[in-house]
């Protein structure tokens, strides 16, 4: 998950990098060697435009330098003219440099960190190359020597610096406005969080419960007197979250929380701050007018939604046709260990509950009749056969879902297709799990990524809060953020 650490000046993200000046005894009486040179570079870093200057300096060279690189490997590297060098090496780094700027790479608030930002660069380059592309085979229409080039992706030192930005921003800490229960829900969900590692702070606005642990022993204290704290805030704190309910809290505060977020630091409510670094959307705050709120995508008739249908058509059609060989191997591995049938069959409930026979290769022996069968497949679960554990592990037994991704049951991305037993049961006990038919189900999705298989009820209502964050941030960026998680759950063997 992304982290929560805000970002620095990069005054402070340089210095991290930069070692020690070397102290030279003697003539000069123990003072580093050109305290001109380096009081100047401590003036350049101080400006604002500082760090797009240094990123953009990185991306002009890493471009010559990768440009030339391949042209050499490719026997290609020199052109007729050293104009048509110019003209096409100019030509594609403008175009990236501005795809760059779009999404937030030479801004040093920005965390480059994130699985976000890796999807947002990599769409942006894949954007560049596309239109670059157009444009230098344009251009050779009337010049038939000039070649076009290769894309780059200028992201590895990105996230090398922020990895020192991380690093010097844990000597601050997190202010959390509230006192109560919320808080203390607040802090144990962050305690057990990957990014759990940074301070907290709880400030109580009514000062009633200054002096006890927010949430039982060995829990952070909470602190009173809110104005001194807030009186430059930037300067000690990374991030300010409001547990406190708006209406606790005086005019005057607000304003001054409305500065700190323009001027000082970031400001988070509580369901912002949960949706911008857990990825996930607390369940606390849904109600039944929930999906009538601003900012769903799915409420619009929106182009992508089409495209999305076009690729889920294109991309299963060539999976299965490249495929077949591999089916026919599994489905013969299958027959030989526990007879037919070789596909597992169930009625799975999709998009406006709309029920259809889901398709998978069988990875458990014969379920016996009886009643009282575990609907959930445990860790080591006997009922599943040798060559069974291999498709779980290898994700090989949903394979045959893309028959129902070509159909139109089910998308290739989006919540994962639920048992219609299990949906019913859930419909009851969980407060707003309807809420998750709104969308096609996929054979991957932002809750499979992100946590592990459900064995339980409970692991149930904790998926359906990611599943819930998809829905209200349908897009193109979270469908490709979801892909490269995917892959690497898979090269990795991650989850089960």
């Amino acid at each position: 998950m992304p982290n929560v650490q805000e970002p620095q000046t990069m005054q402070q993200e340089l210095l991290a990098l930069r070692p020690k000046p070397s102290i030279r005894r003697g003539d000069h009486g123990g003072k580093a060697v050109r305290p001109r040179a380096s009081r100047r570079w401590s003036h350049f870093l101080s400006h604002e435009w500082s760090s797009t200057v240094f990123y953009l300096f990185l991306d002009v060279v890493s471009w010559l330098a990768i440009y030339r690189l391949v042209g050499w490997f490719r026997y290609d590297a020199f052109y007729a003219t050293p104009f048509q060098f110019f003209v096409i090496n100019f030509i594609q780094l403008g175009v990236i440099v501005t795809a760059l700027y779009f999404v937030g790479g030479y801004d040093r608030t920005v965390e480059k960190l994130t699985l976000g930002y890796a999807a947002e660069h990599i769409l942006a380059i894949i954007a560049g190359a596309v239109v670059s592309a157009m444009l230098i085979y344009s251009a050779a229409t009337f010049d038939q020597t000039m070649k076009p080039s290769r894309g780059v992706l200028l992201l590895g030192y990105r996230r090398l610096i922020r990895q020192y930005v991380v690093a010097s921003s844990a000597s601050r800490s997190i202010l959390v406005i509230g006192g109560g229960a919320t808080a203390a829900r607040f802090y144990e969900a962050y305690k057990t969080s990957p990014n759990g590692q940074q301070q907290l702070e709880f400030v109580d606005v009514s000062e009633q419960r200054v002096g006890q642990p927010i949430a039982g022993n060995g829990s952070p204290i909470v602190q009173g007197d809110l104005e001194a704290k807030m009186r430059n805030p930037g300067r000690r704190y990374s991030g300010i979250i409001l547990a406190a309910k708006a209406s606790s809290l005086s005019a005057q505060l607000l304003e001054r929380l409305v500065h700190a977020q323009f001027r000082e630091t970031r400001v988070y409510t509580l369901e912002s701050f949960y949706e911008t670094h857990w990825r996930y959307l607390p369940l606390g705050i849904v109600d039944p007018f929930w999906p009538l709120q601003t900012g769903f995508q799915l409420a619009r008739i929106s182009p992508y939604h089409y495209l999305k249908r076009l690729f889920d058509v294109f991309a299963s059609a060539t999976a299965l046709v490249i495929c077949a060989p591999l089916f026919a191997v599994i489905s013969l591995l299958i027959w030989l260990e526990d007879g037919n049938p070789v596909l597992f069959r169930q009625e799975r409930v999709g998009r406006d509950s709309r029920r259809f026979t889901l398709l998978k290769f069988r990875t458990m022996r014969h379920r016996s009749a009886e009643a009282d069968e575990d609907i959930y497949t445990r860790k080591d679960d006997r009922r599943v056969t040798s060559v069974g554990r291999w498709l779980r592990r290898l994700r090989l037994d949903e394979l045959p879902q893309l028959w129902n991704a070509l159909k139109g049951d089910i998308s290739l991305i989006g919540p994962r297709p639920e048992w219609s037993k299990c949906a019913e049961r859930y419909e009851q006990t969980i407060p707003f799990y309807h809420f998750r038919h709104l969308v096609k189900p996929g054979i991957t999705g932002w809750a499979q990524v992100n946590y592990p298989y459900g064995e339980s009820d409970e692991d149930a209502v904790e998926k359906l809060k990611y599943d819930l964050y998809y829905i209200r941030h349908y897009s193109l960026k979270l469908d490709a953020m979801i892909v490269l998680k995917t892959v690497y759950t898979m090269l990795f063997g991650k989850g089960r």
